[in-house]
């Protein structure tokens, strides 16, 4: 990349983080954003007057492009947005920051697509690899820029990254040893269009895999398995919560076991019981981890010591504090209905629902077919409100309250909720409507439970 031109697309951390390999790597940057308004002195403050790096903002020029080796995008910007197709029309690749940081990274790479459990599982890869080898980075959509550390990982690094159907789209070269399919279910229609192109998207997390390398799929969800000729060359491995398989990992006698094929032997992971994060989804997230560790030659005893240590991921189904008899849990990374089903389904008590946000054009009824004899309150924030309402109610469930804020939805709950009840924030939609990720909309929750005051505590 030394000396070449490179445009880099969107200004925000992946964008600058990129835009910083780079400028490392000897390339001639522009870095370009489509609002007009940005604070360009913050962002150029981040580069130390680097006089290889100019911003460009608004719109891009003939002479922005002229000459211009490679576009790398931003997983935001979609990818028939009119400059990009601009673009592409002047013959310049368009690249995404997976793809940039794959041209200067080494070392083994696990990469972890899915519609969910993505976060969860590329964390707790990431654990034991660590557990493993030292010489292990945690990077993706998981919220640290993979081009972060490109640069500086060596042949015996352990790349564990997390991949979203919008980083896959722009890949070209890039190759995993080891991919993971989690699961699909219908997400990200406002950008996909139809479900056959998301769950493409999803697959080419395998298109540059050889014979060498593996696919690890779940072989419990139908959508997955019966795309599994989508997967050209490598070999697929499946984990199952449901059925012993001849190979992979599974469930058996209440524990998770782990088999090779070739010389058929069984190794036990870790008995059921002694998994701490609540949901049977979790199981399959930990069977995933468990068959994608296990393929990539660490141990079964050192997989299973860091299972049985593991406490979960901030926002996916995170106990905040238990008030007066009630749990608060913060499910802000549940950001489409089957991800808020799985968090239904944890809970053990009566809950306060609290849900809706940005509208991505998913369908709610599944979702709301797991109220019943579960949720006592549905609590509403968000431009899906009065959708998800609608849905509601053409299901029989009527105990709807409509909040202005996420504030408001936490202190009608703290009013109205019992002893045992559970509360619950998962709202089964993106963030981006009220919020600028569903970080900020978790952080705020816990905030606003934080500030509750328990009636069990004497005053001072």
């Amino acid at each position: 990349m030394k000396n070449k031109k490179v445009i880099v697309a969107g200004a925000g951390k992946s964008g600058v983080s990129s835009a910083g390999l780079l400028l490392r790597n000897g390339a001639n940057v522009i870095l370009f954003d489509q609002k007009k308004d940005l604070n360009v002195t913050g962002l150029l403050e981040g580069f130390s007057d680097n006089p290889n790096i100019r911003i460009v903002l608004g719109e891009l020029s003939e002479e922005d492009m002229k000459d211009a080796s490679i576009m790398v995008i931003s997983p935001g910007i979609p990818v028939d947005s009119q400059f990009v197709i601009d673009v592409k029309n002047h013959g310049i690749p368009v690249w995404s920051e997976i793809e940039l940081a794959y041209y200067f990274s080494k070392g083994k790479i696990a990469a972890i697509t899915g519609t969910n459990g993505k976060t969860t599982t590329t964390t707790l890869v990431g654990e034991i690899c660590k557990a493993f080898t030292d010489n292990t980075i945690v990077v993706g959509n998981i919220g640290i820029p993979y081009t972060k550390f490109a640069d500086s990982t060596d042949d015996e690094t352990i790349v564990v990254a997390e991949i979203s159907s919008f980083q896959l789209e722009t890949i070209h070269d890039f190759r995993p040893n080891v991919s993971a399919i989690l699961n699909l279910t219908p997400d990200h229609l406002n950008r996909h269009y139809t479900f056959d192109n998301y769950a493409r998207a999803k697959f080419d997390i395998t298109k540059n895999q050889t014979e060498d390398d593996i696919c690890v799929l779940n072989f419990d969800d139908p959508e997955t398995v019966k795309r599994r000729d989508w997967v050209e060359k490598a070999r697929v491995i499946y984990f199952s919560r449901k059925e012993v398989l001849d190979e992979g990992a599974y469930v058996k006698d209440d524990a998770i076991y782990v088999k090779y094929s070739p010389d058929r032997y069984e190794e036990k992971i870790i008995d059921l019981k002694d998994i701490k994060i609540l949901g049977v989804h979790n199981v399959e997230n930990v069977l995933a981890a468990a068959a994608i560790t296990y393929f990539m030659d660490i141990p079964a005893d050192v997989i299973g010591k860091v299972i049985a240590s593991f406490m979960g991921v901030e926002h996916r189904i995170e106990f905040v504090r238990t008030i007066g008899g009630v749990t608060y849990y913060n499910d802000s990374k549940g950001t489409n209905p089957d991800a808020a089903i799985k968090a239904i389904q944890a809970m053990k008590s009566t809950t306060l629902l609290i849900a809706g946000g940005y509208d991505k054009k998913n369908e709610y009824d599944e979702w709301v077919n797991e109220f019943a004899q579960k949720v006592r309150y549905l609590v509403l924030i968000g431009e899906t409100a009065e959708a998800i309402a609608k849905c509601a109610k053409n299901h029989g469930f009527n105990n709807i309250v409509f909040m202005d804020t996420l504030r408001d939805a936490v202190m009608f709950c703290n009013e109205h909720a019992m002893p045992e009840d559970s509360v619950l924030l998962s709202p089964a939609c993106a963030s981006w409507d009220m919020f600028k990720s569903y970080e900020e909309r978790g952080k705020l929750f816990k905030q606003y439970v934080n500030e509750i005051e328990d009636p069990a505590m004497p005053e001072a």
